[in-house]
């Protein structure tokens, strides 16, 4: 049997990647993390902290710092945690270097503008030998990096690359639970961003917490129709991938998209917060509109996210969307 540590390269030295580098260290893995920020990479080799993304959270020095995509792809896995918009151009990047046998976990959520394509889609059109993985779940970066009990959703088709992922990444700390629907764990990832914006809309109107559990359950209700439409299966959003993400990115404050939906409601525009916030990604921003397409795409209903759409790209009046909203005819609760 092989006791050495597994190597993992992590691509992405945002908040969120160098968590990751953090959490596998911890599980026992030798971690290279790479990122072309060279103020992150000055950062971690002078200071041993990302003070860009991740700032005052200590990186053990056995996490290598590399600025080289090859520097990742030496390993046993990859784990690619970048931004959706830049997901393919990573692909792109990797896929003359990475051995056909070595898997691709993926730690980015979002739908691919344009394509419509899930990051696994993506991934698997550039790199088509390479097994998938999904990883997603109610993770703040700062504390699963910081070691506080957290959860996770790995979703796999193979055995066997879970048995080496939940032993490479897991820990009593940073608990993975396997399954094997890797379509609905990425819907869930994915539209939750837009339905926290929606919630962060409401608590900027100050419309309450029935307002806010409202657009929460309903949302939810929004994510599954999508995800089963799309080939997913409903009962992966009651995990944490689903309702579990949900409910972190809808109910604090420091969630970046719903932040960013409490300053549509308080009067911002989109650019004008974009703008403010500089290199902070706000996925739920890109994934409104690919979202809404999506759905179009599939017949699925989904007013929520087409609300949080109009007044993304459509420079609809938030007050107008929301009376909209408000005078939907009464259905069911399954409809």
């Amino acid at each position: 049997m092989d006791n050495r540590p597994t190597r993992i390269g992590v691509i992405g030295g945002g908040a969120w990647g160098t968590a990751l580098s953090i959490i596998a260290n911890r599980a026992g893995s030798r971690v290279t993390l790479v990122t072309r920020n060279e103020n992150v990479i000055q950062s971690i080799r002078e200071r041993r902290t990302n003070e860009v993304y991740l700032p005052s959270i200590f990186l053990d020095p056995a996490i290598a710092i590399a600025d080289k995509f090859n520097d990742a792809c030496q390993g046993d896995l990859i784990i690619l945690a970048v931004p959706s918009h830049v997901f393919r151009s990573v692909c792109i990047g990797v896929s003359d270097m990475l051995a056909p046998d070595v898997p691709v976990v993926i730690a980015s959520k979002g739908i691919e503008r344009g394509s419509l394509m899930l990051m696994s889609e993506v991934a698997k059109s550039i790199l088509p030998r390479n097994p998938v993985a999904i990883l997603s779940g109610p993770n703040f970066a700062d504390e699963a990096a910081k070691g506080l009990p957290s959860a996770t959703t790995i979703a796999c088709a193979d055995t066997q690359l879970w048995e080496l992922l939940k032993f490479s990444i897991g820990g009593k700390l940073f608990r993975p639970y396997m399954s094997e629907d890797i379509i609905g764990t990425q819907i869930g990832g994915a539209v939750k961003n837009i339905i926290a914006i929606a919630c962060g809309i409401a608590i900027g109107k100050k419309f309450g917490e029935n307002a806010r559990a409202a657009l929460v359950t309903r949302g939810f209700a929004e994510i599954a129709r999508l995800a089963l439409a799309k080939g997913g299966k409903p009962e992966t959003l009651m995990g944490l991938s689903g309702l579990g993400d949900l409910i972190l990115t809808c109910g604090s404050a420091k969630s970046r998209n719903m932040s960013f939906g409490v300053a549509i409601g308080q009067g911002n525009t989109k650019d004008d917060i974009l703008v403010r916030r500089g290199r902070t990604a706000v996925e739920g921003v890109v994934a409104a509109e690919s979202v809404s397409k999506l759905a179009r795409k599939f017949a699925v209903s989904m007013p929520i996210c087409d609300a949080v759409h109009r007044i993304l790209y459509e420079s609809a009046p938030v007050d107008q969307v929301i009376e909209e909203l408000l005078e939907r005819p009464f259905v069911g609760e399954g409809a």
